[in-house]
């Protein structure tokens, strides 16, 4: 496995000298993202990017994320260019030898949340999901949610969810396997992993469809296209905030047959009410049993990337929550540890 760490550019307050001194650290993730969604990325721009990162002694071969446009997931007319776009983007990507693209096909909103900061009784602040809060929320007044930071106005955000009211799963799902029909073959010649990002929290929010939420979806998506270039990020916290998912056996049925690409590793406390706070990485403080998830990465050889997602902030650090230094480092050094005693416990 190569452990990477993911980093927002040069406005990110965890810097690139930082992430080098993270023990068994081999590269970051990033992206260009003052891009307009749709847009090709540039060549020059993926190099000057590359060249950064290389420059501190990390790699760059895995792109989190290539945003996929909103026409495409509505499948309006206008998706075959953007499609065109989004395929010429990861042939420049290419070029620049990356590897992997992580992107989702969530409609409307990325990753949601209702607080950003939700007090633990150890003084640090969390990343947490209150199925009421959101229920609760006004669309009279406008939506800002975390993810992308994307802001809708109350009207253009009234209309799209009114547009995705009449969207059941199956729609949604038609289109997505519009979108791999023609992506994939162009990631597959062009030597990229495309590596689907569950949806997070997979459940519907605001009455959205969501269709990557569980195995069946997974296996469902796999099929859809059947080649080793459409795979996944298996993200433990998004699938594992919903307990009826069984992230071990999903990393040894998808890994088994070399569909994961990218593994995101993070643990949740999920209530009985469904709703989650996220947690330290350590098993014992989530609901997720992170050493078995990582003894399944070890059984089925995975040796792809994988990277300590969302952490809490801890000892008083600010920056962009979720993405601080130190409780990630602290989840990467843990995660390290329990892959090293798994390997050695196998081979003993």
């Amino acid at each position: 496995m190569k452990m990477t760490f993911r980093w927002y550019g040069d406005t990110d307050p965890v810097t690139l000298p930082y992430i080098r001194q993270i023990p068994g650290m081999t590269g970051v993730v990033s992206a260009i993202y003052d891009i307009p969604v749709g847009d090709v990325w540039p060549l020059e721009r993926i190099q000057a990017l590359k060249a950064t990162v290389n420059a501190h002694g990390l790699a760059l071969e895995v792109i989190e994320s290539v945003p996929v446009h909103e026409d495409i997931k509505r499948g309006l007319p206008s998706r075959d260019r953007l499609i065109d776009n989004y395929c010429q983007t990861l042939r420049n990507l290419a070029a620049c030898g990356i590897q992997v693209v992580c992107y989702n096909f969530m409609p409307v909103f990325d990753w949601t949340r209702s607080t950003l900061e939700m007090p633990l009784p150890d003084g640090s602040t969390t990343l947490a999901f209150d199925t009421a809060v959101i229920e609760q929320a006004s669309l009279e007044k406008g939506l800002t949610l975390p993810g992308w930071d994307v802001s809708y106005e109350p009207a253009a955000l009234k209309a799209l969810l009114a547009e995705y009211a009449e969207v059941d799963e199956t729609t949604l799902r038609q289109r997505l396997a519009y979108f791999l029909e023609r992506v994939i073959p162009a990631a597959s010649e062009a030597g990229i992993r495309m590596a689907l990002h569950p949806d997070d929290p997979p459940r519907s929010i605001f009455g959205l469809p969501r269709v990557v939420k569980n195995r069946e979806d997974l296996a469902c998506i796999m099929a859809m296209v059947d080649n080793p270039a459409n795979g996944l990020t298996l993200c433990s916290g998004s699938l594992g905030a919903d307990l009826g998912n069984d992230i071990p056996a999903l990393v040894r049925e998808f890994g088994g047959q070399g569909r994961i690409h990218f593994a995101h590793l993070r643990n949740v406390k999920v209530t009985e009410a469904g709703d989650f706070f996220e947690t330290a990485h350590r098993s014992e403080d989530g609901s997720l049993d992170m050493a078995e998830i990582v003894r399944a990465y070890v059984e089925t050889g995975f040796e792809g990337y994988y990277r300590p997602d969302h952490g809490r902030m801890i000892w008083g650090e600010t920056g962009r929550p979720g993405y601080g230094l130190y409780d990630r480092a602290l989840g990467a050094v843990y995660l390290n540890g329990l892959w090293e005693g798994i390997r050695k416990t196998m081979r003993a």
